[in-house]
C-alpha cells in the first residue's frame, strides 16, 4: 500500500431507498491513495447500489461523498469521472468489432482539426494507446487489435486500461475475475498490483476470497444494506470474512 495516509474517497451516512424497498442504510466507506479495498457481501448486501452511489450512477437519499477532503455531489458517472473517479462493470462495456485503441478512448477520442471539420486523430489514438498498455505491462499484438479476437483476461485488462487512461485516482471493478481462467485471473491481479505501485486506489467487489486476499489491504463487509464489519487483511482470516458475509461475528 502506498505510504500517503490521504484520503481518496470518503463516503458517510449512505442510504438509498426504491420506494418503501431500502438498499442501503448509513452505509460509511474511506479509501486511502494507492490502496486497495475488498467490498464483500450475500447477494442483495447492497455492494453494487453502493458502487452505483459512489460512480454517480445513483443518487443516494441521504448521506454525503467528499472527493479529496471536498464535499461533491454527482449528477452523472461523468462528474466522478471528471473526479478521476472510474467503474469497470462486470459486463466490461467494451465494443468487440473496435480495436482495442478506439475502445480505450471511446468518448473522450482525440481529434485533429480539419479545416472546419474535426476528425478522429487515429494515430494519436494508436500511439497512446500503446503507451499506456506498455506502461501497464499488458501485452497484445498491436492497439489496433479486435477487442472480440481478445480473451477473457485480454478483455478485462483492456477494461481496466480505459478506466486508467485518464488519469484517475480511484477505480471500481466488480467481480473483476468472475469468468477467467486461472492463468488469466493471476495477470488481472498483478495488474491491480501495478495500478497500486502507480498511488491509484482501487475497490473490488468479489465473491473471490482467494482474490481479496492476493491483492486487498483492507476488506468490508455489508450486510442487509449496512456495514457489517471491517478489517485489515492481515488482522482476519478467510473463515471469518465468509462469516461476515453469512452475518455472524
Amino acid at each position: 500500500m502506498s505510504s500517503t495516509n490521504k484520503i481518496i474517497l470518503e463516503a458517510k451516512g449512505i442510504s438509498k431507498y426504491f420506494g418503501t424497498i431500502t438498499a442501503l442504510e448509513n452505509v460509511n466507506l474511506s479509501i486511502k491513495e494507492g490502496e486497495c479495498l475488498g467490498v464483500v457481501g450475500d447477494n442483495g448486501a447492497g455492494k453494487s447500489t453502493f458502487m452505483k452511489v459512489l460512480s454517480g450512477l445513483y443518487k443516494p437519499s441521504k448521506g454525503a461523498l467528499y472527493f479529496n477532503g471536498n464535499r461533491e455531489i454527482l449528477d452523472s458517472p461523468r462528474d466522478s469521472q471528471n473526479l478521476g473517479l472510474e467503474m469497470v462493470y462486470q459486463d466490461l462495456a467494451l465494443a468487440g468489432n473496435l480495436p482495442i485503441g478506439e475502445n480505450i478512448f471511446l468518448g473522450r477520442e482525440p481529434t485533429k482539426k480539419f479545416g472546419f471539420l474535426k476528425l478522429l486523430d487515429y494515430k494519436k489514438i494508436k500511439e497512446m494507446s500503446e503507451a499506456h498498455l506498455d506502461k501497464l505491462k499488458i501485452h497484445v499484438k498491436s492497439a489496433d487489435q479486435k477487442v472480440e479476437e481478445l480473451s477473457g483476461g485480454q478483455r478485462q485488462a483492456i477494461a481496466i486500461a480505459r478506466a486508467t487512461a485518464f488519469n484517475s485516482k480511484l477505480v471500481i471493478m466488480d467481480e473483476p475475475t468472475a469468468a477467467l481462467a486461472i492463468k488469466e485471473v493471476g495477470k488481472v491481479l498483478d495488474l491491480i498490483n501495478s495500478l497500486k505501485k502507480m498511488g491509484v486506489s482501487v475497490i473490488i467487489i468479489s465473491h473471490r476470497m482467494d482474490d481479496i486476499f492476493a491483492v486487498c489491504d483492507r476488506v468490508m463487509a455489508l450486510f442487509q444494506g449496512t456495514n457489517f464489519a471491517e478489517s485489515e487483511l492481515s488482522k482476519t482470516s478467510r473463515d471469518e470474512v465468509i462469516g461476515w458475509i453469512m452475518g455472524k461475528k
